[in-house]
């Protein structure tokens, strides 16, 4: 893939339609689910190859619970599989694979794959592929409140410490820079609870193509039209 001269260094992406994507076929949702899953194997290497630092994907929200149990089990079923398929190319890719959310609702077969594959790749520099899984942003901010009121009860904090910086401390997204992007796919018009915090400055790129059918070249043209933006952050 041609090479874009300083790309953003965090995108984070709403990968929608993969249930619209399978009805059009007539085809069972997880069939979507699959067929996204190609989606993410190609956008995470035309991420590497452009040298974007960090890729956020929203794979399960704390919302998606609301789904049939049998398409939740197929979810996390495809997850595990992609994990035992990827972890060796994470690896010789030099992608250091990250979850954010609270995955100790999930399935403890899943929690332990991914424990594993973050414990392998842990060291690898290249980039960081972030997955959001039983995410929220409102049960993130929640609970980074939460954590801020103990350590003022505790006495390890002063109310008037609490700055930006700080409350970013206490986010899933420690340590990561904030997303410079966001794409949605399927049309749609809805940051749906992903990143509230973390997107107030990013520019924001809709696209009608599901997420089955986004290419490398629909990723590429989407930090193209980022590029031609100028980011006043307010100012």
């Amino acid at each position: 893939m041609r090479s874009i001269k300083n790309p953003p260094k965090h995108i984070a992406i709403i990968m929608d339609g993969n249930g619209r994507w399978a009805k059009i076929r007539h085809l069972p949702r997880i069939a979507g689910h699959r067929a996204g899953a190609k989606s993410v194997d190609a956008i995470t290497e035309a991420a590497r190859e452009l040298g974007i630092k960090v890729l956020t994907l929203y794979t399960f929200s704390t919302e998606n619970w609301k789904r049939p149990r049998e398409e939740i089990g197929g979810l996390f079923k495809l997850l595990e599989e992609n994990l035992d398929k990827n972890e060796a190319k994470l690896n010789k890719n030099n992608i250091k694979f990250s979850v954010i959310g609270n995955i100790g609702q999930l399935p403890p077969s899943t929690q332990r794959k991914l424990q594993r594959v973050m414990e392998s790749t842990m060291h690898n520099t290249a980039m960081v592929l972030n997955l959001a899984l039983n995410y929220g942003s409102r049960d993130e901010i929640l609970n980074a409140v939460r954590s801020i009121s103990r350590e003022v009860k505790e006495g390890r904090l002063r109310p008037e410490d609490i700055d930006e910086r700080l409350f970013s401390e206490f986010l899933y997204t420690k340590g990561l820079p904030d997303p410079d992007l966001l794409i949605r796919t399927s049309g749609e018009f809805r940051i749906s609870n992903f990143l509230l915090w973390q997107l107030s400055y990013s520019e924001l790129y809709v696209t009608k193509k599901l997420w089955p059918d986004f290419r490398k070249s629909d990723f590429r043209k989407a930090i193209i039209q980022y590029k031609k933006r100028e980011r006043r952050f307010g100012g």
